[in-house]
């Protein structure tokens, strides 16, 4: 059976971690994925294919892109389903908020409140984080950008050893999941 899949790669365009998208859809083509669209210049494509292992499909696509561009590429691949499920779950009222104002960052493996434990969420306020299944969803009011929040969510550097995390806004999400469906 094939599934439809996002891909999401983390920290490219940016610097000099440059990934055409132009690129990136021959390169899943060349890999043997079908029906390979992508979503803006930072790094989302959708494809399809009938592999259901999306560790495999993240590690085979991370290592193509290493071996493509001669650079790192964490990736992160989620099914069209998982993406609706994570809109579905959002402990944020997501209908009444801008799409920057809500991220969802994306994890490799499942992790929980405790890695985070030395956050000051009282601190922070207005913006707030919650887990769901391999899925952070963070509240920043006034951007991602602008957020203390997340720059403390990112410190210290060490916190996610080992672990691909990559951020999308709420509209590039919903895109996703509706490509992906």
């Amino acid at each position: 059976m094939t599934t439809l899949y996002a891909v999401l790669l983390a920290a490219v365009n940016v610097g000099k971690r440059k990934v055409p998208m132009a690129e990136l859809r021959e390169l899943l083509s060349g890999l043997g994925y079908d029906d390979v669209r992508t979503y803006l210049a930072s790094g989302n494509a959708v494809f399809a294919t009938a592999e259901e292992d999306q560790d495999a499909l993240a590690a085979n696509i991370s290592a193509a892109l290493e071996d493509h561009f001669g650079f790192a590429v964490p990736c992160v691949v989620r099914s069209g389903k998982y993406l609706s499920a994570v809109i579905e779950a959002c402990p944020f009222p997501a209908a009444d908020l801008a799409g920057k104002q809500l991220h969802a960052v994306f994890y490799s493996v499942p992790v929980d409140a405790q890695r985070y434990a030395d956050i000051d969420r009282e601190a922070f306020l207005p913006e707030d984080f919650r887990f769901g299944d391999r899925v952070m969803y963070l509240y920043a009011p006034d951007g991602l950008g602008r957020s203390p929040l997340a720059a403390a969510l990112a410190k210290p550097a060490g916190r996610l050893k080992g672990i691909c995390a990559t951020s999308r806004n709420w509209n590039t999400v919903k895109a996703l999941a509706e490509m992906a469906s």
